[in-house]
């Protein structure tokens, strides 16, 4: 047998022409890959404990924000009664005015800067064991589904590999009762 495959392969070199190539057999069909989709801002929106972690951030936003506006209130009193009193005011009177207004001014903007700085952290601290509970969520949906990957980032995904309410589902099934 390989002696005649050989001397084939010999007359189409002598004649100037190619063996023919058999195609490799078939390879058994792969399967398809699974597949699934979490919308993770709906998640974070929608479980229990998000909404919990947000309530006590909004209570701690709340009364920064009531701070924040009764410093605002006394700068612009402040501006006023400069603007107001400016010409009967003396020179002298009128810079110490001014140096307290840019004072509580830059008071402000750092209370403001400050603010900001802290509010990222304790969302940060307030989200993120929400998030990773939701990621473990996820990876239990997607073991029971059978899915051989999860996409939480998509220009578009069909209802068909949404697992998003079965995320939350499993989110909200473990979490812990709404008074703690």
């Amino acid at each position: 047998l390989v002696a005649g495959v050989v001397i084939a392969a010999a007359a189409f070199s002598a004649a100037g022409q190619q063996a023919p190539v058999q195609a490799p057999p078939p390879a058994a069909a792969a399967p398809a890959a699974r597949i699934g989709f979490v919308n993770t801002e709906r998640v974070m929106r929608e479980v229990i404990p998000a909404q919990q972690a947000q309530k006590r951030l909004k209570t701690e936003v709340d009364k920064r924000d009531q701070e924040m506006r009764a410093l605002v209130a006394q700068m612009k009193k402040l501006e006023i009664a400069l603007e107001k009193n400016s010409p009967p005011l003396s020179e002298a009177e009128r810079r110490v005015k001014q140096r307290e207004f840019t004072e509580l001014n830059r008071d402000f903007e750092r209370k403001k800067q400050d603010y900001a700085e802290e509010l990222a952290l304790r969302r940060n601290e307030a989200v993120g064991p929400v998030l990773e509970q939701a990621n473990r969520a996820i990876r239990r949906v997607a073991e029971q589904e059978n899915l051989d990957a999860v996409f939480q980032e998509a220009a578009f995904a069909s209802q068909r590999i949404d697992i998003t309410e079965k995320v939350i589902k499993a989110v909200n099934a473990g979490a812990p009762p709404a008074g703690k």
